[in-house]
């Protein structure tokens, strides 16, 4: 079965090296317990957009810490690989050592049950999964493989997740930490539009 947002996140427990630079078993949903977290598959280690990818992930570390959010990369390379990009230097081609974890999905479970593996390349798209506290999907983007994704949306979409459950108002189109909400009613669109299209 594969998951949906709103549907329940499939836990796993798979090898992986953490952002210490040790290798250990991971398991998803404990190690990231009563935290927001973004799923992060990513086709292959050593290529060519992944690194930027996980280098602008690396340089927004404290942004997701301020969310209460663990990031947590994942691509059907071995743990080995994965620590070997790590160890090389960003101007070759490597991410340097990134704090969050690298998991290993060698037998493509993971990506499987996400529904992100490739028809044809065998390799994950590039997914990026926003999943509560509760282990609830609330987000997916989910691009091709020569598509880059915008680490900044990803942010700003946790942001309305954590002003929609704060609040219990909806988040209209661009919405940006700052920005009023909407209340979701016929009359709540009505007041916000007459107040704020020009904004759209």
């Amino acid at each position: 079965m594969v998951a949906f947002v709103s549907q329940s996140a499939p836990d796993f427990t798979a090898s992986a090296v953490l952002g210490s630079g040790q290798i250990s078993s991971f398991h998803f949903s404990k190690k990231t317990e009563g935290q927001y977290k973004v799923l992060f598959f990513y086709p292959l280690d050593f290529t060519f957009v992944c690194p930027s990818e996980l280098i602008a992930l690396e340089k927004r570390a404290k942004a997701f810490e301020e969310r209460n959010t663990a990031v947590v990369a994942v691509s059907v390379d071995s743990q080995h690989t994965h620590a070997a990009w790590r160890r090389t230097p960003i101007d070759q081609g490597g991410i340097g050592p990134v704090s969050y974890p690298l998991v290993s999905d060698l037998k493509h479970e993971i990506c499987r049950a996400y529904g992100v593996e490739h028809p044809e390349a065998g390799v994950s798209l590039r997914g990026a999964f926003i999943i509560d506290q509760g282990m609830k999907i609330r987000s997916a983007i989910i691009n091709d493989l020569p598509i880059g994704r915008n680490i900044d949306e990803i942010l700003r979409t946790i942001d309305a997740l954590q002003f929609h459950e704060k609040h219990g108002q909806v988040c209209p189109a661009g919405w940006q930490e700052g920005r009023p909400g909407m209340q979701g009613s016929h009359e709540g669109v009505s007041q916000y539009l007459k107040e704020h299209e020009g904004q759209l």
